[in-house]
């Protein structure tokens, strides 16, 4: 096709339906894990686990709790999809602490369309299952009258702010991490701090470890607070 020629003779590709990148690429894996792990684990089902089938339990186990202490038994129905979400950013956050690897949760884009599914869903479900009475949610029943009105404009505001910060937070802290720990790895070539760079990067990426767990649990409860008000806008 003369289109085609043009852009081989350009030195460009053709845009795709797909086209493999480091965030596609590193997504697909972390989707890979997350099989292995739920379903090569947990295969035997023996009542002696196994330790993917430990970890497989405590995982489903825990997020489980949350999803219940934090939303009530009602939002049990919508336990699998914040389990996936879970799964997946836990997953993308630690396979991205292997070196050379690519952390797609650092991707702002990724992050952002992981917010807006959780925020239009909750949206959409306020409204199915409240209807007009969702607005409820808006309005701070408990405040003086003078002071009702200004407050339900912050709680519009403040409602609407939630996939930024949902998305911004997950993706910030992810790549202010990997950042550190590439600035002390630069040191660690000068002779004369390497061996407190060498120290500072051992340092930071235990502490990277920890962040991976604690921003994808900030997430998955951020997400379970947030279903809870579409159930129950009127708490």
């Amino acid at each position: 096709m003369p289109y085609l020629a043009n852009l081989a003779e350009l030195g460009l590709q053709p845009i795709r339906w797909y086209t493999v990148t480091n965030s596609t690429l590193w997504m697909a894996l972390t989707v890979l894990a997350i099989a292995a792990m739920m379903l090569l684990g947990t295969r035997g089902r023996s009542v002696v686990p196994s330790r993917g089938q430990s970890i497989a339990e405590l995982a489903y186990g825990f997020i489980h709790k949350m999803v219940e202490d934090v939303a009530g038994k009602e939002a049990l129905r919508y336990f699998p999809y914040i389990f996936t979400l879970f799964l997946f950013i836990i997953f993308s956050n630690f396979l991205g602490l292997i070196p050379t690897a690519f952390t797609p949760t650092a991707q702002i884009a990724v992050t952002a369309v992981l917010a807006l599914a959780v925020f239009l869903g909750v949206t959409i479900l306020g409204f199915v299952k409240n209807g007009a009475s969702f607005l409820q949610l808006f309005w701070v029943s408990s405040a003086p009258g003078w002071l009702r009105a200004p407050l339900a404009v912050i709680e519009v505001i403040s409602y609407f702010v939630r996939p930024v910060s949902h998305s911004i937070r997950l993706a910030g802290n992810m790549t202010a991490g990997h950042a550190v720990i590439k600035v002390f790895a630069a040191f660690a070539a000068l002779l004369a701090v390497s061996p407190l760079a060498i120290l500072g990067v051992v340092a930071i990426y235990g502490l990277e470890v920890l962040v991976c767990a604690i921003q994808a649990y900030v997430f998955t409860i951020l997400t379970c607070v947030y279903l809870k008000d579409a159930l129950h806008p009127h708490h």
